[in-house]
C-alpha cells in the first residue's frame, strides 16, 4: 500500500497518496463518502506512468473534519490549495461522482492547471430524482451513534433492494463481505456527518454547468459504468457537449467501476492517458 503523507492547506490537514514520479501527475479525487482508499490499490500500477496522487477531501477520510465549507466551489478551491501545496503546478485530473463535480469546477476555474480530464460516474448538474431526507436521517445517526451504525443500518437495508447478479454485489463477494463492509465502514467513521449532510444537499441543489461544458477545451474522457443509471445519461450528454471528449461506457460495473470492472477500467485510463499526453 502506498505510504501516506500530509499537508497543511489553510484550516485543512490534507491526507494524501503520492507514488512515482515524473514532471506531469495523474491526480485522482474520490467521491461522496469516498476517501482515497477508493484508488489506491490503482495506485502501484498507474504510477508505473509517473506521478499519481490521490487525496482525501475535506471531511473524508484522513483529512480535517473541520464541520463547515461543504460546497462544490469551496472543495474546488480546497483543491487549488492541494495542489499548490504539493508543488503541482498542472496535472491530468480524475474526478469520481463528488469528485467529478469538484474537478468539473476546478477546470472551468483554471484551465491552465488541467492537462487533460476524466470525468468518471457524475454529472454536471443536479441528480435527477435526488431527496436530501435519507441523508438527513443518515446524519442525524452518524452524529449521535458514529459511522459503525449508519453501515449496520445500510447492510441491513441493502440486500433486499439489491440485485444479486449485479457488478455491485458480485464484487461485495469478490472482496469478502468483511472486507467490503469493513472499507465503508473506515470511511464513514472517518467522514464528518456535517459532510454527510452538506454535501448530500450540495449535490441534489447544485447549479447546473451544462452550459459552459464547451469551454473544456483538454482531452476529456466521460466514463461511467454501464449499469450506473443515474450518471448514464448525464455522461452522455456531457461528453457529447465537451470539444474533444470520448465516452466510455464500461461494461458489467455500477458506480466504482475501478472495483466492478477493474481491466477495463485500467485499460480505459490507460488509454485517456496515452491520448492525452500524446
Amino acid at each position: 500500500m502506498a505510504e501516506a503523507k500530509r499537508v497543511s492547506v489553510g484550516e485543512l490537514d490534507f491526507h494524501y497518496h503520492d507514488v512515482g514520479t515524473g514532471e506531469r501527475p495523474f491526480v485522482l479525487v474520490h467521491g461522496f463518502t469516498g476517501s482515497s482508499d477508493d484508488f489506491v490499490d490503482a495506485l502501484p500500477r498507474l504510477s508505473q506512468r509517473g506521478r499519481t496522487v490521490a487525496p482525501d477531501n475535506r471531511g473524508h477520510g484522513g483529512t480535517s473534519n473541520p464541520g463547515s465549507g461543504y460546497s462544490l466551489e469551496g472543495m474546488a478551491e480546497d483543491f487549488r490549495g492541494f495542489l499548490d501545496a504539493t508543488g503541482i503546478e498542472a496535472c491530468d485530473l480524475l474526478g469520481h461522482s463528488l469528485g467529478g463535480m469538484i474537478a468539473l469546477r476546478f477546470t472551468l476555474a483554471h484551465p491552465q492547471r488541467v492537462h487533460s480530464l476524466v470525468l468518471m460516474d457524475t454529472t454536471s448538474h443536479a441528480i435527477d430524482g435526488a431527496s436530501t431526507a435519507m441523508f438527513e436521517m443518515g446524519a442525524k445517526l452518524m452524529r449521535e451513534h458514529g459511522g459503525a451504525a449508519l453501515v449496520a443500518a445500510m447492510r441491513a437495508g441493502i440486500p433486499a433492494s439489491r440485485d444479486p447478479e449485479g457488478p455491485a454485489a458480485r464484487n461485495m463477494l469478490r472482496m469478502g463481505e468483511d472486507v467490503y463492509w469493513g472499507r465503508i465502514e473506515r470511511k464513514l467513521s472517518s467522514m464528518d456527518p456535517e459532510a454527510f449532510l452538506g454535501l448530500a444537499r450540495e449535490m441534489a441543489e447544485q447549479e447546473s454547468l451544462d452550459a459552459r461544458l464547451g469551454e473544456i477545451r483538454c482531452p476529456t474522457t466521460v466514463l461511467v459504468g454501464e449499469r450506473d443509471e443515474p450518471f448514464v445519461g448525464p455522461s452522455k450528454d456531457m461528453a457529447a457537449a465537451i470539444p474533444d471528449a470520448e465516452l466510455a461506457i464500461i461494461s458489467d460495473a455500477q458506480h466504482s467501476p475501478q472495483f466492478e470492472n477493474e481491466p477495463i477500467w485500467f485499460e480505459t485510463i490507460e488509454a485517456h492517458l496515452d491520448r492525452a499526453r500524446g
